[in-house]
């Protein structure tokens, strides 16, 4: 069943009214931030598999799949994994989209198998793709031509910025080129951060390049950028910062529920950041 349910922002003194999914609540509380409902625009958890097994995956997906939006077979482990088939059936049973990681697409690019590429994902059922240029350099306008392309044959994630922890994108470029890949046809821009969330929008450390990221969303809608966040505190900044319903992404399967506790304030460090504490005394 569904809810109407009033809660306090986290960034202003005003009440909104959200529509919260309490399906898969087992109790009810007050005072629980709202969240979108699926199939989400935004408020995305995007979760990386990294070669789960078909029952791994049917195991993940029996808990997990409520707060799932999308599914990223990580960098070339597509190419790989046994019985992958089975596995995306699996996934698909529950109306969840997939794609291949964007390194596989800069495998196929770099060997001049770009029509292999939009073949291997018709073949496979892939109706959801990403252009990325984070281990191979393509001149923007080339992979812009890409993405246009791409939409042809389904949903285009792009991703900004690059694998290379010395190759230092300054924030007026990040912007112009997130800018031009949502107008070339992307649907989402992906802001780089690999498995590990140490490059890109991070420094080595982990730490978020704060001053980046809040110069992007001077200029780029939060609910088109997927922000990878493998890390906890990565996670609890863009939560603190755009709310339960900021996209995050490259979420490790074992992590999504501890996710979807902090995006609803259900954990120790969102415990106090929905709460109207005038109301619940």
């Amino acid at each position: 069943m569904y809810s109407i349910l009033s809660y306090f922002c986290a960034h202003c003194c005003c009440q909104s009214m959200l529509t919260v999914n309490y399906a898969v609540m087992n109790f009810n509380l007050s005072q629980i931030p709202g969240r979108t409902l699926k199939p989400r625009q935004s408020g995305l958890t995007m979760v990386m598999d990294k070669g789960l097994s078909v029952e791994e995956a049917k195991n993940f997906l029996s808990v997990a799949h409520p707060y799932v939006d999308v599914i990223k077979l990580g960098f070339g482990t597509s190419f790989v994994t046994p019985n992958l088939r089975e596995k995306l059936a699996i996934y698909r049973s529950y109306d969840l989209p997939i794609y291949f990681g964007g390194t596989l697409f800069e495998a196929f690019l770099i060997r001049n198998q770009f029509n292999d590429y939009i073949n291997t994902c018709k073949d496979f059922g892939i109706s959801y793709m990403e252009v990325s240029d984070g281990s191979i350099s393509i001149p923007h306008a080339e992979k812009c031509g890409y993405i246009e392309k791409l939409t042809k044959y389904g949903t285009v994630l792009s991703e900004v910025g690059s694998k290379d922890a010395e190759h230092i994108i300054p924030p007026y470029k990040w912007i112009e080129l997130m800018r031009a890949e949502l107008d070339a046809g992307s649907s989402y821009v992906i802001a780089e951060a690999r498995e590990a969330g140490n490059v890109g929008i991070y420094r080595g450390s982990g730490e978020v390049r704060e001053g980046l990221v809040q110069e992007i969303l001077t200029q780029i809608p939060a609910e088109k950028i997927i922000w990878e966040a493998p890390q906890k505190g990565q996670q609890l900044y863009f939560i603190e910062l755009i709310g339960a319903n900021v996209n995050l992404g490259n979420i490790a399967p074992t992590e999504v529920i501890p996710l979807e506790t902090m995006r609803l304030g259900l954990r120790g460090d969102t415990f106090d950041l929905f709460l109207d504490k005038a109301a619940a005394k």
